[in-house]
């Protein structure tokens, strides 16, 4: 090889890998385990919409013992999915966490009961178990008893709180009347156990009035200040946003990229397309923008919980538009 040739070879191999290099590094912490839920996101990494948006995006999946305000307040990753609740009561308590996106736009959360319990209204919830998921997923909950005027201290009119694990097993095991589940996951783990939609009465948040928002994309504010983080995020965005889409648009091919990236194994091709079907009737709705309007239903549920709120006052600068007024032009 030549002088000559092997000089421009060189120099275009340096090019090319300062070119490799150009990609922006973002981390992002998801809520849980890798799953149909955050299909949107593994389908961007999966098809190259993240590469394209120069960005080397890395999914770190979560699970019962990670809770996402934990990560970004020690900097472990860039953005965080959580619930809104979380977040805001998170930001009341001094972490300035911001939402950027809102790609759910409906709440999947739904207590489900046994039938043979006699439930068939809240109104027959008095003097029950139900169990509830903590962590920050409470927040809906104890809300929305604090509108039906339930004491959560058990008693003949009040309801016995059991502090549920992330399962159905109370409800399988007669330890509750009713338990927490989404529409997408621990519904149909119930299912799968041998009762049948018959054998029990479902009650959506979304329904009851007291949905609050969920799966939303949380920054720290100070990235915000930064032009070079915020053309940064809005790339994420758009491209998460189009990963969304195609999941929507192609369910059975997003399951299978989430089937992929699933590193235990312990998720089943039925399950994953399942979930994947009832995750996109919660996503199609949005284009990635938070509706103000659902942002102030949230923040009203949160303030109405009596003594106790979640919140103790309305927040201020707990969201912007300006992420996705960029990334959606």
């Amino acid at each position: 090889m030549n002088r000559l040739l092997s000089t421009t070879l060189a120099g275009a191999l340096a090019f090319a890998a300062q070119g490799a290099l150009a990609a922006d590094d973002l981390t992002l912490q998801l809520k849980w385990v890798t799953q149909a839920q955050f299909a949107g996101y593994y389908v961007a990494l999966e098809k190259g919409f993240y590469e394209e948006a120069d960005l080397n995006v890395t999914i770190k999946p979560g699970g019962p013992d990670i809770a996402p305000t934990q990560v970004i307040a020690g900097g472990g990753a860039d953005v965080v999915i959580d619930w809104m609740p979380s977040a805001l009561a998170a930001r009341e308590k001094g972490l300035p966490l911001v939402n950027i996106a809102q790609p759910f736009k409906s709440s999947g959360m739904m207590l489900t009961c046994r039938k043979d319990t006699g439930i068939t209204s809240p109104e027959d919830f008095a003097g029950k178990t139900l169990g509830v998921w903590f962590f920050g997923n409470e927040y809906p909950f104890l809300s929305w008893m604090s509108q039906l005027g339930y004491s959560t201290d058990g008693g003949e009119d009040g309801v016995t709180v059991l502090k549920q694990g992330f399962n159905v097993d109370p409800i399988l095991q007669g330890q509750a009347d009713c338990v927490s589940t989404m529409t997408y996951n621990e519904y149909w783990q119930i299912i799968d156990a041998g009762l049948t939609p018959d054998d029990l009465v479902t009650f959506k948040y979304e329904d009851q009035g007291v949905a609050t928002l969920e799966d939303g994309l949380y920054v720290m504010e100070e990235k915000l200040a930064d032009p070079a983080e915020v053309d940064k995020l809005t790339r994420f965005v758009a491209a998460s946003m189009k990963g969304w889409k195609y999941a929507e648009e192609n369910p059975d091919e997003a399951a299978e990229i989430v089937l992929e990236y699933d590193e235990t194994g312990a998720q089943t091709e039925k399950h994953q397309k399942r979930m994947m079907g009832e995750v996109a009737k919660l996503t199609a709705g949005s284009n990635g923008a938070l509706d103000p309007a659902d942002y102030e239903r949230t923040v009203a549920t949160l303030l109405a919980g009596g003594s106790d709120p979640v919140i103790s006052k309305a927040p201020e600068g707990a969201y912007t538009l300006a992420i996705t007024d960029a990334a959606l032009k």
